[in-house]
């Protein structure tokens, strides 16, 4: 029999690389992680492997990834803020490609976004074509995986739209509300994104969910689901945004961004292909309630320092 190859996960201690890791170990498969956090509390214990993931040292990051036959790279970022930014990121991405083919791997499994341009006005959607085209030009085997709207325990986005609602008697929508999004668990993603690893011929595959729902009824799912009959406000994105910042100052995150609420106004988080998750959001959600929203998550927090 043949020994199980190990494959390295960018950011095994965060969400995404979480559960690709955790599938991976579950097929007695080994992983070595790439982290800036070695220190981040996380479930795995000695099970896992863990390098640094450092950008500035290209020789390092090739003894990182040396042995490894797969790489599933989740890295990238949110917004801009500070020093850290989505040209960064591009850049970065290039480096660890680059390092990668160094150090031997066989394939890239890369995790991007659904809809991605080159043309995009949206820095985050161009920044992942960018980031594509970088994985495409190395010649290496890939798959890369377009999710949309990813939920989960961990998930950030959903989790706070609940603890909103526990804490106040409206939630502000922009615009009408009316614009799709396709929501896939983050489960299904590293199915999705281990399964396409053992392919021979290079893909791009979306992961998207069976349901396709507006912005709005998700937020009526999220509210039924904590027992809440949050009222929902109808604003204007700009008045949206500035809700936005004015709880982010207050919680000292960023809640939401100008670009995320376009994205999401222009549906950029839906597609038509058929179904490549099977949870369905509005069933994960009631068996979810006790503990979505049950405390705020920060984005800051968790990703910027």
């Amino acid at each position: 029999m043949e020994s199980p190859v190990l494959s390295a996960v960018t950011g095994a201690f965060g969400f995404t690389g979480k559960y690709i890791t955790k599938r991976l170990l579950s097929m007695g498969m080994p992983v070595r992680t790439l982290t800036g956090h070695p220190d981040r509390p996380h479930d795995f214990g000695n099970e896992v492997d863990v390098a640094p993931l450092d950008f500035d040292d290209p020789e390092q990051l090739v003894n990182s990834l040396r042995g490894a036959q797969v790489l599933y790279n989740t890295y990238w970022i949110r917004f801009n803020r500070g020093r850290v930014t989505f040209e960064e990121a591009v850049t970065n991405t290039i480096t660890l490609v680059k390092a990668a083919e160094e150090a031997g791997v066989r394939k890239i499994v890369h995790i991007s976004i659904t809809n991605p341009s080159v043309h995009s006005p949206l820095p985050y959607f161009r920044g992942k074509a960018l980031a594509e085209q970088a994985v495409v030009d190395s010649g290496l085997s890939h798959a890369i995986v377009r999710p949309a709207l990813l939920f989960g325990k961990e998930d950030i986005l959903l989790n706070n739209i609940a603890w909103f609602m526990r804490r106040f008697p409206a939630f502000p929508v922009f615009g009408s509300g009316g614009y799709r999004v396709r929501p896939v668990s983050v489960e299904d993603l590293a199915e999705i994104a281990v399964s396409a690893a053992q392919q021979s011929d290079d893909l791009v595959v979306d992961a998207v969910g069976p349901e396709t729902i507006t912005f709005k009824e998700l937020v009526r799912l999220i509210a039924n689901s904590v027992g809440r009959k949050a009222r929902v406000l109808h604003l204007s994105p700009g008045l949206a945004l500035l809700f936005s910042r004015l709880s982010g100052y207050v919680l000292r995150d960023v809640v939401l961004t100008r670009d995320e609420i376009k994205g999401l106004m222009g549906e950029l988080l839906v597609t038509q292909g058929p179904a490549t998750g099977q949870t369905r959001l509005s069933e994960w959600l009631p068996r979810n309630s006790s503990t979505l929203g049950a405390g705020y998550s920060s984005e800051l927090s968790r990703h910027y320092r």
